[in-house]
């Protein structure tokens, strides 16, 4: 999904719903500095951020000059060239399981000033992204939240989570096996190749991570502001393998107190390989004249507390629901991704918004690959179509006597859910089981079996986790 995110027309339903409340919503021309400067004070003023710097305001310019951006606008305003409101968006791969990626629509930040709540500026700004999403051609649309009440009235619901993970520096007695390459400490500057190519294969590896950006990784390695204090305490690690290959990196600093054992403080390790990733921990909790290690955004399933041999050394705290997923396609979502049992389950979804409702029959084969049927609404029948994917599917395509036939055709009556399209995200990359929504009422299973199919169907080799904010 490679296109300009700004060749698309501003929709019509939003720009009317605030124009008759007197505001003016518009897309804003990265090329006109003015007005790109009022958008990104209004967004950092939406999220309690200082005022940007002159050399973090070129970096914001040239990293916004790639997405579409929306204001919201009210002339009667003292400062009319600052928006009342703002969203940012553009189109991203999700990584999705089986190492695949869908087309998504990142959607961020979301801001409306305190001065102009309830006048459904939100919900003009959000709908309006969601048809946005659509006319793009996006499967999904996703976003992180700071707030966990916002979203689920226009059809996201959490996909994955994130916590923060502590080491105890003087229990942490390493046991995992080594691995083959090496770690170096290397100048960020100098990382900064090296990293795209490496997050791009650790992005793949795990289902909910997004594309990164350049800008997320001058922001990863300090290369924003280079000179500010915080830029010069960044230390970057690279691990490469027995080969002399670049398979991980890590950024951290150490804050600490004068004469005082600090904390190793890092959000950032990506790992295109098992072994990158272990030799990136074991140089992060070994660290000496520390008290401990601290990572935020990461995995609530890390394997680190299996390389340690007290793994009480671990803590695992402020787990919280991070990527928010919002299914605009469910025939190109659900086609996207690879399942964990051959199968086949009818999806009876409902949509109060429109984009996803209907009955979608997902037939998933031993392999992995599925099949997405959409009834056609012009009442053709397509049943011997879906018989023959569902015999590829059984393997039992010829052969056989006909009383066989007609009780393998009984055995292979679809088993059918009825959810949400919110509960349908949240199960969307394995993070959640469709029994655990069941249980609380949100998944109801109108055949026999069809729960615990799903729940075999839908899982992930590997929990999902977005280890950045956008």
């Amino acid at each position: 999904m490679s296109f300009e995110p700004r060749s698309l027309p501003v929709d019509a339903a939003a720009h009317a719903a605030l124009a008759a409340k007197g505001l003016d919503y518009r897309l804003i021309d990265p090329a006109d500095h003015p007005a790109l400067d009022g958008w990104l004070d209004a967004d950092q003023r939406g999220f309690h951020h200082s005022r940007l710097r002159d050399v973090v305001r070129e970096h914001e310019r040239a990293v916004m000059g790639d997405r579409r951006l929306h204001g919201v606008f009210d002339p009667t305003i003292p400062e009319p060239v600052v928006p009342v409101a703002t969203v940012s968006s553009w189109p991203s791969g999700l990584s999705v399981p089986g190492g695949r990626s869908v087309d998504g629509w990142a959607v961020s930040s979301v801001t409306v000033s305190p001065t102009h709540r309830r006048r459904g500026i939100a919900r003009a700004m959000m709908e309006g992204e969601l048809a946005t999403a659509k006319a793009a051609g996006a499967a999904v649309a996703m976003l992180t939240a700071t707030e966990a009440t916002i979203y689920g009235r226009y059809g996201y619901a959490p996909a994955a989570k994130a916590a923060t993970i502590e080491v105890d520096r003087r229990r942490a007695h390493w046991i995992g096996p080594a691995a083959p390459g090496r770690v170096h400490y290397v100048d960020p500057a100098s990382l900064r190749e090296a990293a795209a190519a490496i997050s791009r294969r650790a992005v793949a590896r795990v289902p909910g991570e997004i594309d990164r950006w350049p800008g997320t990784l001058d922001r990863m390695l300090g290369l924003v502001d280079p000179d500010s204090e915080g830029s010069r305490a960044v230390r970057a690690l690279r691990y490469d393998d027995e080969h002399g290959q670049a398979q991980g990196f890590a950024t951290f600093r150490v804050t600490r107190e004068p004469n005082e054992p600090g904390w190793v403080e890092f959000d950032v390790l990506a790992a295109a390989t098992d072994d990158a990733e272990r030799a990136l921990w074991r140089v992060l909790v070994e660290q000496d004249f520390v008290s401990g290690l601290r990572g935020r955004l990461r995995s609530t399933d890390e394997p680190l507390e299996w390389f340690l041999e007290d793994p009480r050394a671990v803590t695992v705290s402020e787990v919280f629901d991070h990527l928010w997923v919002r299914i605009v396609d469910p025939a190109a979502a659900l086609g996207a991704r690879r399942y964990g049992a051959a199968g086949e389950l009818v999806l009876d979804i409902d949509d109060p918004l429109g984009y996803s409702a209907g009955k979608y029959t997902l037939l998933a084969s031993a392999d992995g690959r599925a099949v997405v049927h959409v009834p056609r609404t012009d009442g053709a029948d397509s049943a011997p179509k879906r018989e023959r994917a569902r015999a590829r599917a059984a393997g039992t395509e010829s052969g056989g006597s006909r009383s066989a036939s007609r009780s393998a055709s009984r055995a292979a009556e679809p088993r059918s859910l009825k959810l949400d399209v919110r509960d349908l995200a949240s199960i969307y990359l394995g993070g959640v089981r469709p029994s655990v929504l069941a249980r609380a009422g949100r998944i109801t299973a109108s055949t026999q079996g069809a729960i615990e199919l799903a729940d075999r169907m839908f899982a992930s080799t590997r929990t999902p986790h977005l280890s950045i904010w956008f």
